[in-house]
């Protein structure tokens, strides 16, 4: 089975990557658009503008903090319905049968074959790439920085989400201390320590994947998407977070 034709490209895009920072931005759900090949899943139109196909204004803050720190960006081009970049293969929410309030008709009960054609053609692509950006900086003598970036619903199965931002963290702790750290002095919004999700949830396969494997500094970032809904509340999400995230790799660059 082929999921992607020739004609839509590849899965991963990379923007800037002979970028100066240590930093390598990696945004996950950047997209909701589907491959042609598995058509709507099912599911509206409503459905697929909506947070479950994907991170609104992830993509737009990851790009502005991309440019203001001279970093490399990587992110998925085709739906986290598709499949999930966060997730590993055997994982149920790598191909969710349900998000939230959504049941995802096309993801009911695939077959092996299905499954494996997803993750071949969308998965392993787009970390081969990034193992391939950060194993390429420490060849030269650079340390990398690993930053995840996502958006988060404000009303979450009918329940609001006080939360504004989040910095989440698995084992390695160093860069979300400092930003949350700097994030005290500069108390512009609720910013909590994983939140609204955690390891528990799931939620830093990447991180663990790259950064923790490879004992780089490592972070994720969620934004709530009302925040991020237009380009200048993007642009001013991108200048905070930008300046949290320089902060705390000054505090590490002193220890």
């Amino acid at each position: 089975m082929t999921l992607l034709s020739a004609a839509e490209g590849g899965p991963v895009a990379v923007e800037n990557a002979e970028g100066a920072s240590p930093v390598v931005i990696v945004c996950e759900h950047a997209s909701r658009t589907l491959p042609e090949s598995l058509g709507t899943l099912g599911l509206s139109p409503e459905a697929l503008l909506s947070h479950i196909a994907w991170d609104p204004g992830a993509l737009a803050v990851s790009r502005y903090m991309a440019q203001s720190l001279d970093a490399t960006l990587v992110y998925q081009r085709f739906s986290r319905l598709a499949y999930d970049c966060n997730r590993p293969p055997e994982s149920p929410g790598a191909m969710p049968e349900t998000s939230e309030v959504y049941t995802v008709p096309g993801n009911a009960a695939l077959s092996h074959e299905a499954r494996a054609a997803r993750v071949e053609a969308l998965y392993f692509p787009f970390h081969r790439e990034i193992d391939a950006l950060l194993r390429a900086r420490l060849a030269s003598g650079v340390t990398p920085v690993l930053v995840t970036v996502h958006s988060f619903t404000p009303v979450y199965f009918g329940k609001p989400r006080a939360v504004e931002v989040g910095i989440l963290h698995d084992e390695d702790t160093r860069l979300a201390d400092g930003m949350l750290s700097a994030a005290e002095t500069a108390a512009r919004y609720d910013i909590r320590r994983n939140a609204p999700y955690g390891p528990e949830d799931g939620v830093t396969h990447t991180l663990k994947l790259h950064g923790l494997a490879n004992r780089l500094p490592n972070v994720m970032i969620e934004v709530r998407n009302d925040l991020i809904a237009d380009d200048n509340s993007q642009r001013v999400m991108a200048d905070y977070l930008t300046g949290l995230l320089r902060e705390s790799l000054q505090s590490m660059s002193k220890q």
